[in-house]
């Protein structure tokens, strides 16, 4: 009986870690878009600005990013960053509506404990927001019980991706 509890609560850990990849996402995000891809590269100047207005630290310079058109007309952009939350890696889609603001938070990969993982409305309360001060756990952002470390990493990364959009789009380095 206890095996059988213990494969239960496993079972229950693995379904609740469910993630989608990117394609799927930005499908989603973007039904029908033709997605443009590109990969940027950070100068150091730039890297400097962005952990400097995001108030986070960019461990890499190179920026996965992508443009959805409908229409020949821009409809969202989406990011891709990946970080470690605790030991292990986080890989999540940042996915901005065409004025900057969030449009969603998708996880695309999470190596840490399945628990360490919040349920997708915790990820739902960053949808609308605009980049901005208030755009931080105990603010706008609720943190969750069990996860702080991944709360923390999340807000982060969509900290990060933010400045590296309102960047990019200042010098119209996004994809053609």
């Amino acid at each position: 009986m206890k095996t059988f509890a213990l494969l239960m609560v496993l079972f229950a850990n693995i379904a609740f870690a469910k993630t989608i990849s990117r394609e799927e996402a930005l499908k989603a995000a973007f039904p029908g878009a033709e997605i443009l891809s590109q990969v940027i590269f950070l100068t150091d100047p730039e890297k400097h600005e962005v952990e400097r207005v995001s108030g986070t630290s960019v461990s890499t310079v190179l920026v996965a990013n992508y443009r959805a058109l409908q229409n020949g007309k821009e409809i969202g952009r989406a990011y891709l960053d990946t970080h470690t939350v605790r030991t292990k890696k986080e890989s999540l889609l940042v996915i901005l509506h065409p004025d900057g603001t969030l449009k969603r938070v998708e996880v695309v990969a999470f190596l840490e404990p399945p628990e360490y993982m919040p349920s997708q409305r915790w990820y739902q309360q960053f949808e609308g927001k605009a980049f901005g001060e208030n755009l931080k756990l105990e603010r706008d952002i609720h943190a969750v019980t069990g996860a702080t470390l991944t709360a923390k990493a999340t807000t982060e990364a969509v900290r990060r991706v933010m400045a590296i959009d309102a960047l990019l789009q200042r010098k119209g380095k996004s994809p053609r």
